[in-house]
């Protein structure tokens, strides 16, 4: 590896299933939820500068001030700062192709590649731990994609435990719809009184307790849902708008994608316990 630039897969995640068990008083709610990451997402090229210059190319629709990636950059450049610990500059641009409101965490799989590749590629001064502590404050998704493997998530997402889940074939569809986030865990019809999960919890019912709310919500992720359950059980991922459904292989979920009605997106993948951007990083 070049060790001035360096290129990594900001992977998709799925939350095969998400349960909401509580409401703090800061307003976050308490969550238990399975992430697993897909062999598919942006693409991110990171190349240092001579100077101290952090530059992102232009994303359509997003000022870089707001860019979780360029928010990521800064933060992990000012905790270095902290440490007294000097950084050179670096130009990142992406290849963007998962959708913004999908449900499939590009935003926060963005940011987790950018602590990842600039810690990287600045030495290695934080630990991985110490990078999700950073990353929580850019979004509760971040610390799974820095931890980077599969998780049982509890908290408000930060809690996590690492789990085996089997690896499939899932067809992820995207309605055309954007959902915000913040909506949906401000409204009040959202559920948010499921039982806790019991310690074989492998075993109980799941769902995910955001999807009535979005299917009254966007009729779009409803017809979604119903077209898949065609071909397969079908399920909604994080407050939407993707939907998926799982195959036992490539080709399966192949045959269900060229099927797709043309007014939707969609993409076949493959599930992976380990983060491909860590794959990539050659990390444990």
């Amino acid at each position: 590896m070049n060790c001035d630039t360096l290129s990594l897969l900001a992977p998709a995640k799925l939350n095969l299933f998400l349960h909401i068990t509580g409401r703090r008083d800061d307003g976050y709610h308490e969550l238990e939820t399975l992430f697993t990451f897909l062999d598919y997402g942006d693409t991110l090229h990171f190349t240092l500068r001579d100077d101290a210059q952090i530059t992102l190319a232009q994303m359509d629709g997003i000022a870089k001030e707001d860019n979780l990636i360029y928010r990521a950059a800064i933060k992990l450049k000012e905790r270095y700062q902290e440490l007294g610990l000097t950084t050179s500059g670096v130009n990142i641009s992406i290849d963007k192709c998962l959708p913004m409101g999908g449900g499939v965490g590009g935003g926060s799989s963005d940011a987790a590649t950018t602590l990842l590749a600039l810690n990287t590629l600045w030495g290695q001064h934080l630990t991985a731990d110490e990078l999700a502590k950073l990353g929580v404050s850019l979004g509760a998704d971040v610390p799974i994609f820095v931890h980077g493997h599969s998780a049982l998530a509890r908290g408000i997402g930060e809690q996590l435990t690492p789990v085996e889940v089997p690896e499939c074939w899932y067809v992820v569809v995207h309605p055309q719809v954007h959902i915000s986030t913040a909506k949906v865990f401000t409204h009040p019809e959202l559920k948010r009184d499921s039982e806790k999960l019991p310690p074989k919890w492998q075993q109980a019912q799941h769902r995910n307790d955001c999807e009535p709310l979005v299917k009254k919500l966007y009729s779009e992720v409803e017809k979604t849902l119903q077209w898949l359950l065609k071909y397969a059980p079908s399920r909604m991922t994080g407050t939407g708008a993707c939907c998926f459904a799982a195959f036992d292989n490539e080709q399966a979920a192949q045959d269900v994608l060229e099927k797709l009605p043309s007014k939707w997106q969609g993409f076949v993948a493959k599930s992976l316990n380990k983060s491909p951007t860590h794959t990539g990083l050659d990390l444990v």
